[in-house]
């Protein structure tokens, strides 16, 4: 009867002789599966039209955005040009306006200079006249080619020596231009004295 001990020991030693005999049955038992990749399947030639289409359509789409793009580069830059040459009439109106505001503030004092300029050009037209006497119903060509000599003349006989002074005028010539229909409505006489007495004299002795 053999020794258990020795059986034991026995039968340790032949387990790790058939593990040593057999390592890649273990190791097959053991390790898990290994697949090898499979390689993908080539495109069709349907698919590959179906990409270049595809490829040709965001091309142009791409085109067609260059040239929106381009458009509105161009739309930019004539809006910026307007916006400029607005600034510059504003610039222009701006000038005007506050040249107009100056001009309307110098009113009062323009006025003013107006009505001064206006009242002695009253004054001066009023001296002007006070030496100048119209003579009315005097037929044409009565005169002759002296009209002063004339009027001396006429008015010595009408008012008298004695009344007046020797006249002198400074001018005497008849207003407005003459017309064969109308001569029958002579044209008046109007001189200017030399001496603001005299006309006043004149015009006094008519009155009388």
């Amino acid at each position: 009867m053999p020794n258990g001990k020795s059986s034991g020991k026995h039968s340790h030693q032949l387990l790790f002789s058939e593990a040593i005999a057999q390592p890649k049955t273990m190791a097959e038992q053991t390790s898990p599966p290994c697949h090898a990749p499979t390689p993908a399947d080539p495109p069709t030639l349907e698919a590959t039209d179906h990409i270049m289409q595809e490829i040709v359509s965001v091309r142009r789409r791409l085109e067609a955005i260059d040239l929106k793009i381009t458009d509105l580069t161009v739309a930019s830059s004539s809006i910026c040009a307007d916006i400029a040459g607005f600034r510059e009439t504003a610039n222009a109106l701006d000038q005007c306006l506050t040249a107009v505001e100056g001009q309307v503030a110098a009113l009062p004092d323009q006025e003013a200079e107006l009505r001064s300029l206006r009242a002695k050009i009253t004054d001066l037209e009023d001296r002007s006249r006070r030496d100048t006497v119209r003579f009315f119903g005097i037929p044409e060509h009565k005169e002759g080619s002296d009209i002063k000599s004339f009027l001396k003349t006429l008015l010595s006989d009408l008012f008298g020596t004695e009344l007046l002074p020797p006249l002198k005028f400074q001018r005497a010539h008849r207003i407005g231009p003459f017309h064969k229909a109308t001569s029958d409505k002579p044209r008046p006489i109007i001189t200017c004295f030399l001496r603001h007495e005299q006309a006043r004299q004149i015009i006094t002795a008519a009155k009388t």
